[in-house]
């Protein structure tokens, strides 16, 4: 079985030879094993500290500095050059080739700026038109490149006929063309992502996977034989299959619309300022192109058995496109970053689309409960689907929602923990700040990161604490991904206001780098810090934090059992708990507090501390989120294989009728609506019940050895009426939360009274909100539940909005009284979480477990239904035979969407009865007396 991993970047990509370099000046074109083996440097001075790999000559002091400290940070250009941001461990499921250890949250570059590899510039980058009435004009709906007088301008783009940029604009030799290229490891792409893949590979997890993404780089410039060459290359000997797209759908996809639009509101900000040009159908139609490809290439080497794991918000159309081309197939998607609240989702234009495309998956995996939770809302709101603990219930089939933390890779951490380079510069910078408490962070600088919330509240502790101003230091590594001028610049007026205003000749408590480092130094600045200090404003999960609890162990280093001061909205908060310093990022009294806390506590208090989070790291690890996430996806798949109504087979009448004879003893539970009788008014004044069905459970009730009930969603007075001249038989009313048992004339009552009154009148008052909104609408007073009706609402499209709306008003504020809203065919229906139609039919099985008459334990259990209501009683009765408490079960559905019942019945009402008539004949048939 071979495990596809959608990931927008492929872990390789490609180098190119310098332009300027005489080819007899360099080796021969490398490929394998020599392709990923790191250039060794020629010995240089130790100039710098810290090796930056970006292209900047030089770093300035930081603002505000009187100290020489900076003087150390200055780059060597002589190693600029030189890529040490990784570290290769053979992998013995690849044949000899390596794969690569990276940070987690490595700060790549944006995309088509070249650092450390030679690779092609964007050819046909373009930027969002002033104005939205324009911006569609740079679309063509042409499918071949045509001459640019006959290229028109489009009113509404269109995704299968997007013209490429580059051949209207102008047509280039490529520069690339003559020149060699080697495989190497690529600088774009998800390093959590990468380790996890690594560590399960090596452990025998993943044994056959196959990586699909981009190269990474602008390609336009490269000739179609040198991409193809490429291509060839990494699926044959790297396990990866090459999504080729234009330089053009790629940056419309990436920078205009995932970085431009995505991002920013999966982290809460609406991209919605007056300096933004970030229309979102400008860039949507480059979304749905790039992820169209994904499914493509993915389907083109799918093989039944075979797995699909989409990853992140960059595929979120992939599984449903997948869905589509591959209806079998076992899909998983997990998102890496934030969900937002459906208050922040619904700001989306496409908010529609992209919801259904994460939902082609048959699992959808999110980093904490929390965003589980947030989807799910915003699935129940926007697409009126029924939202459940385990996922969602859509119309034909259902979709499992949970959580899979993300974690590190201990093992390879020990591995590259314990080479010469870091123990280098751990000694390095211990004898550079002997004396000091350091405090370290590694952030981006962009709107999320929390960097300006950070310095100011640094800036507030040594304000307030200044016996600690000449004795602790923070250092504050800042890479820049995007141009954010503004935000830079109120970052270094507080940068400059804090070493203004607190350093010394000896001392300078702010190092502020906007740079990089290489990946030894990395480890080595967390292995010696006494604390790092975290303050994002929203996150995924940040794995920078496990990295620095696993480093904190003291094996290398006199420094141990660091602090760690986190933001709580960021998912390694759930992770951690309350074992880490915790703060909100806007409370920079907290956050100062905060920094105090983790300087001032003891040795004992940091290491029980210390110990708990370091149990966290080695619980979430890679491997145990690869672990579970398959396993999951492949439970959930043959579980939703088994529902699927095309392969639950029809009710075998023969067998049936077979086991009904045999049986001494039998229950028997039938619902009404739409099984029994056909589906009407239930506020109709005239009830009655088809003569045919009133006959048929008749003459089932009159054999002594049946006991037959009947359920329900109408009130208890209304199933009396409507079986009066049936004796003997069983009801089972509003959905469970009523009993009559055979020939009683009394109820049970499976709910408490008073809770019942007591959510029914706050319920009631958030119904009528919405009814009042809703013309024609109405609400139906049951005794135990609540029903909105909207089916005959004039505006039907805004009624069901609001009923959407309206039941994640009543999931969320209602959630802790034991209710929930259910979204069942134009009704909401508000009822307790507790009681449904298989806690009554449980209180059936015990009243025939109790009956003194001498019949016995019922080994014959039939249960007949048509809707998602009766889904709990065939998942009773199936558990109930698995048991071994009923000798044969047969649960039957009358519907077409996903089911547990283990066979279907033809010909709906009609079909149900002639099956009930025919057992009842049954008996009389095989010569036994009734």
């Amino acid at each position: 079985m071979t495990v596809y991993i959608a990931s927008l970047f492929l872990p390789y990509t490609a180098s190119f030879r310098p332009p300027e370099t005489p080819p007899d000046s360099q080796p021969e074109t490398l490929s394998g094993k020599q392709a990923l083996e790191p250039v060794s440097a020629s010995p240089t001075p130790a100039v710098s500290l810290f090796e930056r790999r970006n292209e900047a000559p030089n770093v300035g002091l930081t603002p505000g500095a009187t100290t020489d400290h900076e003087r150390i940070f200055t780059v060597d250009p002589r190693k600029a050059d030189t890529d040490q941001s990784e570290y290769p461990f053979p992998n013995p499921d690849t044949s000899g080739k390596y794969e690569h250890l990276t940070e987690s949250e490595a700060h790549s570059p944006a995309w088509g700026v070249r650092t450390s590899l030679n690779q092609p510039k964007p050819q046909s980058a373009f930027a969002a038109s002033p104005s939205i009435l324009r911006h569609q004009e740079q679309l063509a709906p042409l499918k071949e490149p045509t001459p640019a007088k006959e290229a028109g301008p489009l009113s509404q783009p269109s995704v299968k006929h997007t013209r490429k940029l580059s051949s209207r604009v102008h047509h280039r030799k490529p520069s690339f063309s003559e020149t060699e290229w080697q495989v190497t490891t690529a600088e774009q792409g998800n390093g959590g992502l990468r380790n996890a893949v690594r560590s399960a590979a090596e452990s025998g997890q993943l044994e056959d996977k196959v990586w699909v993404g981009t190269l990474g780089m602008p390609t336009d410039a490269i000739t179609e034989s040198t991409k193809m060459a490429i291509s060839e290359q990494l699926e044959g000997e790297y396990n990866c299959l090459t999504v080729d797209v234009s330089d053009s759908d790629f940056d419309g996809h990436y920078t205009h619309f995932c970085k431009t639009i995505l991002w920013p509101v999966f982290h809460y900000q609406i991209p919605d300022n007056p300096k933004s040009k970030a229309y979102e159908d400008h860039s949507w139609v480059y979304y749905v192109k790039l992820n169209h490809a994904f499914a493509e290439r993915i389907a083109r080497n799918w093989r039944r058995g075979d797995t699909i794991w989409v990853q992140d918000y960059h595929l979120l159309l992939v599984p449903a496109m997948l869905r589509k081309l591959l209806p079998d197939a076992q899909i998983g998607f997990f998102l890496h970053v934030a969900f937002p609240s459906s208050e922040v989702f619904r700001c989306l234009a496409p908010r529609k689309e992209l919801l259904e495309g994460m939902l082609g998956a048959n699992l959808v995996g999110f980093q904490t409960e929390e965003y589980c939770r947030h989807f799910l809302q915003t699935c129940s709101r926007i697409l009126s689907v029924e939202a459940t603990n385990d996922g969602l219930q859509m119309e034909d089939r259902f979709v499992n929602v949970a959580k899979f933390p993300i974690g590190i890779d201990p093992l390879s951490w020990d591995k590259r923990r314990k080479a010469a380079d870091v123990e280098q510069w751990i000694n390095t910078i211990s004898d550079r700040y002997a004396g000091k408490r350091l405090i370290v962070a590694r952030d981006k600088i962009d709107q999320v990161r929390g960097i300006r919330q950070k310095l100011l509240s640094y800036e507030l502790f040594l304000n307030t604490h200044p016996e600690w101003r000449e004795k602790v230091v923070l250092i504050q590594v800042a890479t820049s991904t995007t141009e954010q001028p503004e935000l830079e610049a109120m970052i270094s007026d507080i940068v400059m206001r804090i070493n203004s205003t607190h350093s010394t000749l000896a001392h300078q408590p702010l190092v502020f780098l906007k740079q990089d480092l290489a990946f030894p130094q990395y480890l080595a600045l967390i292995s010696v810090a006494d604390a790092m200090m975290i303050t994002s404003l929203r996150e995924g999960m940040n794995l920078t934090s496990h990295e620095f609890v696993y480093c904190q162990d003291g094996k290398y280093g006199a420094q141990r059992y660091g602090s760690l001061i986190l933001s709580e909205f960021t998912g390694s908060a759930s992770v951690f708990g309350n074992h880490a310093l915790l703060v909100n990022p806007w409370d920079y009294h907290q956050c100062a507090d905060a920094i105090h806390t983790a300087l001032s506590r003891s040795e004992d208090d940091r290491q029980c501390v210390w110990t708990q989070l370091h149990q966290s790291v080695l619980q979430n690890s890679t491997s145990n989120w690869v672990k579970s996430f398959s396993e999951t996806l492949s439970r959930v798949w043959h579980e939703q294989s088994s529902r699927e109504i095309m392969a639950v087979p029809r009710l075998p009448m023969d067998k049936l009728e077979e086991r009904y004879r045999q049986a001494k003893r039998r229950l028997i539970i039938l619902d009404y609506e739409g099984t029994l009788a056909s589906w009407g008014s239930p506020n109709s004044i005239i009830i009655t019940t088809p003569q045919r069905a009133i006959t048929t459970l008749a003459d089932l009730t009159e054999d002594p050895k049946n006991v037959v009930y009947v359920m329900s969603a109408r009130m208890p007075e209304e199933l009396e009426r409507l079986f009066r001249l049936v004796s003997g038989l069983g009801l089972i009313a509003e959905n469970g939360c009523f009993v009559r048992e055979p020939y009683s004339e009394t109820w049970s009552k499976l709910t408490n009274q008073v809770q019942t009154d007591a959510w029914k009148t706050a319920v009631g008052h958030i119904l009528k909100y919405y009814k009042d909104r809703a013309e024609g609408s109405w609400i139906e007073q049951r005794h135990c539940s609540l029903v909105f009706h909207y089916e005959a609402a004039e505006d039907r499209a805004a009624a069901c909005r609001l009923a959407s709306e309206c039941a994640d008003h009543i999931n969320d504020a209602c959630a802790n009284q034991g209710v929930h809203a259910i979204l069942v065919d134009g009704v909401l229906v508000v009822e307790a979480i507790s009681t449904n139609k298989s806690s009554a039919a449980e209180l059936a099985w015990r009243s025939c477990l109790k009956q003194t008459d001498g019949a016995g334990r019922p080994d014959f259990l039939l249960a007949i239904g048509d809707s998602r209501d009766d889904e709990p009683v065939f998942r009773w009765a199936n558990k109930l035979e698995g048991a071994h408490a009923v000798s044969y079960a047969m649960t039957v559905t009358l519907g077409s969407r996903s089911t547990e019942a283990r066979a279907t019945l033809a010909q709906g009402v009609t079909g149900v009865l002639t099956c009930l008539e025919r057992l009842a004949k049954t008996a009389t048939r095989g010569g036994v007396s009734v």
